[in-house]
């Protein structure tokens, strides 16, 4: 049997195949491996400076008349003649309204007759007395009826004064809710009274500030009625004790409200200005709090971020008072944190 030679078409297909592999696998082509720089991270610094500090107290209150009061009849009759109109200001004592009062007088003006006519007859019993010819009794009896005819008088004449309706001070009146001709009974508004100058306003301070209010002390108002206008009062009276449930102490202040552009029932913004002082400010952004230490980013000469511990103080929306752990001048990353670790380099964005 003829031997059989192992040179065949698929031999020679597997061994060109192994070759491949060894070349491709065995030895590699050389790479060029460039060593690849360190990527940068945009930020934005901030230089550390000392600023002023104003630290306020910011409250709500409801602005208040100085004086206010309805007014009412005390007495039911007729509306006989209104002697204003809507938002008039008048004077105190001031007639604003008189109803019916022809009974009142009437009763008056007889009970000044009777009065009279007692008195005289008291006179005429006290010269019979000193004659003798007039008992003490009867002197007493006619003395009684002077008395009580004197008290009727009074009370009618208080009577007929209920029927004239004045002003109790000087003051805008509001809208007229009464015409002429009306019956109107004890308690129906005729208007209300309001003395707007000047105005108050009331407000609440967290029991930790007591010790920094005191009266005569200046606050700052605002209304949304005047964007951008701020109206000056001062501390007028500090409630004397401290609420148990909010721990708030109740405080007004007086505005001066000559111009009466504020009205009572406006709502006001309140800031009571509690000191002003210099210290190292920066935005609360910069900070990054770890567990119970605050740290941030400082850009070092060769622009790097650097971490560091802070202790801050107080705050104001977006701004924190740094006491201790950094120096006024150094140069405080305050965008792109998110993306820094101790070392890394950056770039300085400007804006």
């Amino acid at each position: 049997m003829a031997k059989r030679s192992w040179i065949n078409p698929i031999t020679i297909v597997v061994v060109i195949l192994m070759a491949a592999a060894v070349y491709l696998f065995g030895f590699p082509p050389e790479e060029k491996v460039e060593e690849g720089k360190e990527q940068t991270v945009p930020v934005k610094i901030q230089t550390a400076e000392i600023s002023e500090f104003r630290d306020t107290i910011e409250a709500l209150g409801t602005a208040m008349a100085n004086e206010t009061v309805r007014i009412t009849a005390q007495t039911q009759d007729v509306v006989e003649k209104i002697y204003f109109e809507s938002g008039d200001l008048v004077e105190q004592g001031q007639l604003l309204a008189e109803l019916n009062a022809r009974k009142e007088v009437a009763r008056v003006q007889q009970l000044k007759f009777s009065l009279d006519e007692a008195k005289r007859q008291l006179e005429r019993v006290s010269e019979l007395r000193r004659g003798n010819a007039a008992s003490q009794q009867q002197f007493d009896e006619q003395q009684v009826r002077v008395n009580g005819l004197q008290a009727d008088l009074e009370v009618a004449e208080a009577t007929l004064r209920e029927m004239k309706i004045h002003a109790p001070f000087s003051g805008r009146v509001g809208i007229r809710e009464i015409s002429a001709g009306s019956l109107v009974s004890p308690g129906d508004v005729f208007t209300t009274l309001d003395d707007i100058k000047p105005i108050k306003v009331d407000f609440s301070v967290p029991e930790r500030y007591f010790a920094s209010i005191a009266v005569d002390q200046e606050v700052i108002t605002r209304s949304r009625a005047y964007p951008g206008e701020q109206f000056v009062g001062r501390i007028s009276s500090i409630d004397s004790r401290v609420d148990p449930v909010t721990r708030s102490v109740k405080v007004r202040a007086k505005i001066d409200n000559d111009d009466e552009r504020l009205r009572p029932g406006m709502l006001l913004q309140i800031t009571l200005l509690r000191s002003i002082d210099e210290a190292l400010l920066l935005p609360e952004k910069a900070l990054i709090p770890i567990q119970n230490r605050q740290y941030v980013y400082v850009l070092t000469p060769d622009n790097r971020a650097r971490q560091k511990e802070v202790t801050i103080g107080r705050r104001k929306p977006g701004i924190v008072e740094i006491t201790d752990g950094l120096k006024p001048g150094e140069k405080v990353i305050i965008e792109g944190i998110v993306r820094l670790r101790d070392g890394v380099p950056v770039s300085v964005q400007g804006g």
